[in-house]
C-alpha cells in the first residue's frame, strides 16, 4: 500500500505542478506564452506521462473523482478509496506550494486566481453556478467513462494512457472558459488554498460535482463493459 500511495502522491503532484504551472508560469508569458491550447495540452501530458510512469503501481488515478469512479465501476477496493484521496490531496497541496514559491520569485508577480476554479465572478467567462455544475458533472462523468472503457477487457493493451491524456486535453479545451476546469477535487484544492478568499468558499462545487459525475461515469462504464 505504501508504494501505491506514493504513486498517487507523485502522480497528483505532477498533474498539479505541470498543469497549473503551465497556466501560472507560461500561459501569459509575453515572448512565448503557450496560451489556452498549451495549458490544455499540459494537463493531458501530465496524466499521460504519469500513467506510464506509475500507473502500473496504483492504477494511476491522481484524482479523487477517478478513485470514486473506479470504485463504483468495481475496479478499486473500498479500502483504497480514502487513503488514495488523502495522498492525492496532499500531493496537490505540496505541488501548489512549490509552484507558489517558484512564481513568487519573480519581482512584481501577481497571483490573481493562481489557476483556481470558480463560478460566477470567479469563472473565466463569468458563467453562472448552474452552468458550472453541469459542466463539471458532464466532463468528469465522461472522463471516467473513457477511463473505464480504455482499461476494459478487449481494449488495446498498453495504450490506455494515450486516450485518457487526450480526453483530459479535450476537456480542458472545452471547459477552461467555464470553470477553469476542475474535474479533479485535489487539483482544485491545492491552488485554492493559496489563492484564498472566495476561491476557498467556492471549493465545495469542485468537490461535489466531480465526485458525483465520477461516480455516475463509473457506474455507466461498469454497465457498458461488465460481462
Amino acid at each position: 500500500m505504501t508504494k501505491k500511495l506514493a504513486a498517487e502522491f507523485f502522480g497528483t503532484f505532477w498533474l498539479t505542478f505541470g498543469g497549473c504551472g503551465a497556466a501560472v508560469l507560461a500561459a501569459g508569458f509575453p515572448q512565448f506564452g503557450i496560451g489556452f491550447l498549451g495549458v490544455s495540452l499540459a494537463f493531458g501530458l501530465t496524466v499521460l506521462t504519469m500513467a506510464y510512469a506509475v500507473g502500473h503501481v496504483s492504477g494511476g488515478h491522481f484524482n479523487p473523482a477517478v478513485t470514486v469512479g473506479m470504485w463504483t465501476a468495481g475496479r478499486c477496493p473500498a479500502g483504497n478509496v480514502i487513503p488514495y484521496i488523502v495522498a492525492q490531496v496532499i500531493g496537490a497541496i505540496v505541488a501548489a506550494a512549490a509552484l507558489w514559491t517558484i512564481a513568487s520569485g519573480k519581482a512584481g508577480w501577481v497571483p490573481n486566481g493562481f489557476a483556481s476554479n470558480g463560478y460566477g465572478d470567479l469563472s473565466p467567462g463569468k458563467y453562472g453556478l448552474g452552468a458550472c455544475v453541469l459542466t463539471e458533472l458532464l466532463a468528469t462523468g465522461f472522463f471516467i467513462f473513457i477511463i473505464v472503457g480504455t482499461t476494459s477487457k478487449g481494449a488495446a493493451v498498453g495504450f490506455a494512457g494515450i486516450p485518457i491524456g487526450l480526453a483530459l486535453t479535450l476537456i480542458h479545451l472545452v471547459t477552461i472558459p467555464v470553470t477553469n476546469t476542475s474535474v479533479n477535487p485535489a487539483r482544485s484544492t491545492g491552488p485554492a488554498l493559496f489563492a484564498g478568499g472566495e476561491y476557498i468558499g467556492q471549493l465545495w462545487l469542485f468537490w461535489l460535482a466531480p465526485l458525483v459525475g465520477g461516480a455516475v461515469g463509473g457506474l455507466v462504464g461498469r454497465w457498458m463493459h461488465e460481462d
